[in-house]
This record gives structure tokens, C-alpha cells and sequence, in this order.
């Protein structure tokens, strides 16, 4: 995976630097996700979305830390911003599934 695919703009392109740069806009296109859900909901909002790209994009990350460029410091810091984000994803799945479940006995 560490072979050249190729070299653009003085920039060696690997698999593992693909995978890295898909982490890293992941990562930060959930910033417009964000802003495109506030935009549509006129307040301030975090759609799941966003914790799927944080998520994904994290583990992109941490797979190009661990494997492609095997970096501590890379490692740590997105070891719990990974967490978080799930710890959100999971607390939103939670909050969804009661809000059915409250209008399902309102019918």
C-alpha cells in the first residue's frame, strides 16, 4: 500500500496518503453537512450525517496513523474524537428510536 500511484504538484500519491486525504475530507465536509442542516432548519443543527462522516473519516484516519504512517501523535489525536463522535451517533440513535416510540403511543 505504500507503493507511487503517482506524484501531482510535487506530492507523492499512495494508497495509504488516498486513504488519509478520504479521512480527512470526511472529516471536514461534515462541517457542511452541518451548516447546509442549519441553513434547512433555520436553527442551529446536527444531523446524523455528521456523526457518520466523523466517525468514518476518524477511522480513515486512524487507519493511515496506525498502518500507512505509523504515528503515535496521528493515533492520539483521533482516538477521541472518534469516541465522541460515537458516543453522539449512539445518543442520537437512542433519542430517535424514543421519539418513535413516544409518537407510536400517541396514535
Amino acid at each position: 500500500m505504500n507503493q507511487v500511484i503517482a506524484v501531482v504538484f510535487g506530492v507523492t500519491l499512495t494508497p495509504w496518503k488516498l486513504v488519509g486525504y478520504t479521512g480527512v475530507l470526511l472529516f471536514a465536509g461534515r462541517w457542511v453537512v452541518q451548516v447546509l442542516a442549519t441553513r434547512a432548519q433555520g436553527k442551529p443543527t446536527i444531523p446524523r450525517l455528521f456523526w457518520i462522516m466523523s466517525v468514518t473519516g476518524s477511522a480513515a484516519l486512524l487507519a493511515y496513523f496506525t498502518f500507512g504512517k505509523n504515528d503515535s501523535v496521528g493515533v492520539l489525536s483521533n482516538l477521541f474524537p472518534m469516541s465522541v463522535a460515537i458516543y453522539n451517533w449512539i445518543m442520537d440513535a437512542r433519542a430517535r428510536r424514543a421519539a418513535g416510540a413516544q409518537a407510536a403511543e400517541n396514535v
